[in-house]
């Protein structure tokens, strides 16, 4: 196989956003099926993006593509994405990788015994910075402490699903935060974690009279977290303070990722190496242009591992992980205790 022909299933913002935009600038794939609950929205991405096919349901679209890019929300992630790879159908599965740490070992497996490709966009490994912070991680030497903070002053996204539990499982850290804690983890090669202790908040979306830059949301009905922070320790002694919020009262929106390791402590936003050698301090920046969009990187990725030409960037184990520790999270709010792994 030299092409591969994609199909993609839900065609909302991200799909028309970010993945459709990416895979028809690629000579090697070409899209031929969409599929949306919303029929009105499926035949109009069609048009704008000249996908020949347009399908009701999402099992009869599997018969014209190689591969398929999903976009529901994240209750039907799993089952779609099993559906597809039993059908014999690789899949690129937007974040996060299901709703349950029992599903995304459901999609795994259903990967492993069809041997096909399941990849997760958790796109912030293609962004410019966290490529060179992947290469730069050399220079921390072990590490110690990891600092996150993926933080939004008023940002309650007000449209699709995303206040929506039984849809989407959470808020924030589901959502939002999810990236950089996929990106530390890729940072630090995956150390084990041993226990964590979180605690989510959702006051400040429950109050009346909300200002909110992202659209409007009803305050009655919102049941997901706005706020989150969690504290994790690893196996290799290490530790990672997290935070994610759409909802702080801040004063602007930040994303931050710092490691501080033995020999030295990398910051990917903005990309700054801090050294001490030579008997001085160093403070070390890189110029990041950004180069290539990470969503166009990202495709490129995926297609060049189902079509054997490359190693995937992330990996479904990879993305377990993430669910993994956000289950944690949620876990330890709900106790009030931490949560041993």
């Amino acid at each position: 196989m030299t092409s591969l022909k994609m199909g993609i299933i839900g065609v909302g913002g991200i799909a028309q956003g970010r993945h459709l935009p990416a895979f028809k600038q690629l000579e090697n794939v070409e899209v031929t099926a969409v599929q949306d609950v919303n029929r009105t929205r499926a035949e109009e991405a069609a048009e704008k993006f000249d996908v020949p096919h347009v399908f009701d349901d999402y099992k009869d679209l599997f018969e014209k593509v190689d591969a398929v890019t999903i976009c529901t929300p994240n209750k039907f992630h799993a089952e779609i994405s099993i559906a597809a790879l039993d059908a014999g159908v690789h899949v690129l599965c937007e974040k996060p990788m299901a709703m349950t740490v029992e599903e995304c070992e459901a999609m795994m497996e259903a990967g492993e015994r069809n041997n096909r490709v399941l990849s997760i966009a958790y796109h912030f490994r293609h962004t410019a910075e966290g490529r060179l912070a992947k290469q730069a991680m050399q220079e921390v030497g072990d590490p110690l402490v990891t600092r996150v903070q993926a933080m939004r002053r008023r940002k309650v996204p007000g449209w699709g699903v995303f206040t929506n539990k039984e849809l989407q499982g959470g808020g924030s850290l589901i959502d939002f935060g999810c990236h950089l804690l996929d990106l530390a983890l890729w940072l630090l090669d995956g150390p084990k974690p041993v226990e964590v202790i979180g605690k989510t908040y959702d006051r400040l979306s429950k109050t009346p009279g909300q200002v909110n830059d992202w659209g409007e949301f009803d305050h009655e009905t919102f049941n997901v977290d706005d706020h989150v922070t969690s504290y994790i320790m690893f196996e290799d002694g290490s530790s990672m303070q997290f935070e994610c919020s759409w909802a702080a009262n801040i004063k602007e929106d930040h994303t931050t990722l710092t490691v501080s390791g033995v020999d030295g402590g990398l910051s990917v936003y903005p990309f700054e190496v801090y050294q001490a050698k030579y008997g001085a301090l160093f403070d070390q920046t890189a110029k990041v242009d950004g180069g290539e969009d990470e969503g166009l990187v990202q495709a490129k990725n995926f297609v060049d591992s189902c079509l054997g030409q490359g190693e995937l960037v992330v990996k479904p184990e990879e993305a377990l992980k993430v669910s993994r520790l956000i289950a944690a999270i949620y876990e330890s709010s709900e106790t009030g205790t931490s949560v041993r792994l």
